[in-house]
């Protein structure tokens, strides 16, 4: 067996950590920097420096950013399946037919990530901005992708990940997410009960790709306090399946 790809390089990974704190701390000095990731300030620097010389931060002053150069990176990364960027224009379009906040979001080692997102007229919170990862567990969009995973993927994904609460009405119970994936993959529609935010709740559908295989998933989500019962489980339903058909008739067609 061969053991190279396990190998992981301590530079690299620390040039890494001084990226996300960076990230993070929105810029830093090297001493704030240092202390945050508990390294030397002098290999700090190093890091910083080489980020510097290679474009991908800035200096302001005494202070370091991650520079623009990750811009092109991400919009790369965002545009690299056509799946992607067909699921734009239906995010879209959801968010206009429901005045609601709409998202679509895939799957990448374990964790849910936000590829597109868009706001309706009613949708005044920006908690699932595009690049964001999340718990699959706790989200509409998630629990759709889990349904449509092998069984044994989605048992690699809660080994790996373990199912922790955001809010009290989070599933952290496996068997219990097993019977609702069990339900969803009947119903075709996933439900966010204010699971991953307190008064948030979400509709999801999953979406397949070209090869019959699920990419991604749909969905919509509101203030609890705006959503009828009648609303949130048949009128939003059908509006995220009749794009989600529309998505996948598109996709196969190309």
């Amino acid at each position: 067996m061969d053991h190279t790809e396990n190998r992981e390089l301590q530079t690299t990974t620390i040039s890494l950590r001084v990226v996300e704190k960076l990230r993070e701390l929105d810029g830093g000095r090297v001493t704030e920097l240092a202390d945050e990731l508990e390294l030397a300030p002098s290999t700090v620097h190093s890091h910083l420096s080489t980020l510097l010389s290679n474009g991908y931060a800035v200096k302001q002053g005494d202070e370091y950013y991650l520079s623009l150069r990750f811009l092109d990176h991400g919009d790369y990364v965002r545009n690299r399946k056509k799946a992607y960027r067909v699921a734009a224009s239906y995010t879209d379009q959801l968010a206009e037919e429901t005045d609601c906040r709409a998202v679509f979001a895939v799957e990448e080692n374990g964790r849910g990530v936000y590829i597109h997102t868009s706001s309706g007229k009613h949708a005044v919170w920006t908690y699932s901005t595009v690049g964001k990862q999340f718990n699959l567990h706790q989200t509409a969009s998630g629990k759709a992708i889990l349904s449509k995973l092998p069984h044994s993927t989605v048992m690699e994904i809660i080994e790996q990940r373990d199912l922790p609460a955001a809010t009290e009405n989070t599933i952290t119970d496996e068997e219990t997410l097993l019977d609702q994936l069990d339900t969803i993959r009947e119903r075709g529609i996933a439900f966010n009960y204010e699971e991953q935010l307190d008064g948030i709740k979400a509709v999801g559908v999953p979406v397949n790709g070209s090869d019959n295989r699920v990419v991604g998933a749909f969905s919509v989500a509101s203030p609890a306090n705006r959503l009828t019962d009648d609303r949130f489980e048949e009128a939003i339903p059908n509006i995220l399946l009749g794009v989600a058909n529309e998505f996948e008739l598109e996709i196969s067609m190309s």
